[in-house]
């Protein structure tokens, strides 16, 4: 594991808690407002309503596989933390900066290894678009 602190971890894992927890609580929302739409999308008649309930419902379906998609990222972070890894760039296996790991705590990679990631797997992190 890269040289962090005991308090530098124990600050990176407090991120990720209160991080997974915002992640939960909106997932929750997204969820409840996702079936509010499908209702007005199965009665609403006028085509306009059913047009913006659906659209609404798209959207919707795109926030939440965003957040489970981090939500698995920091589930990734902590696996790292128990293996012993965490903080060690999976490309280059040089340290990622505490500071890197204070905006970013899920970060798997350093900053030149992940810009590099970025331009050779653009393709895979468009995601699916409407």
């Amino acid at each position: 594991m890269a040289d962090l602190t005991d308090k530098q971890l124990a600050q990176l894992k407090q991120m990720l808690d209160e991080r997974e927890q915002a992640l939960r609580a909106e997932l929750h929302r997204e969820v409840d407002e996702k079936d509010e739409f499908l209702e007005v999308a199965t009665e609403a008649p006028d085509p306009g309503d059913s047009s913006f309930a659906n659209l609404a419902v798209d959207l919707g379906n795109a926030a939440v596989t965003r957040d489970l998609t981090e939500l698995r990222a920091i589930e990734a972070a902590r696996a790292r933390m128990e293996n012993g890894v965490y903080g060690d760039c999976v490309s280059c296996e040089t340290e990622i900066p505490f500071e890197r790991l204070k905006v970013q705590p899920t970060a798997e990679r350093c900053a030149p290894c992940q810009e590099v990631y970025e331009k050779t797997h653009i393709d895979s992190m468009r995601g699916t678009t409407m």
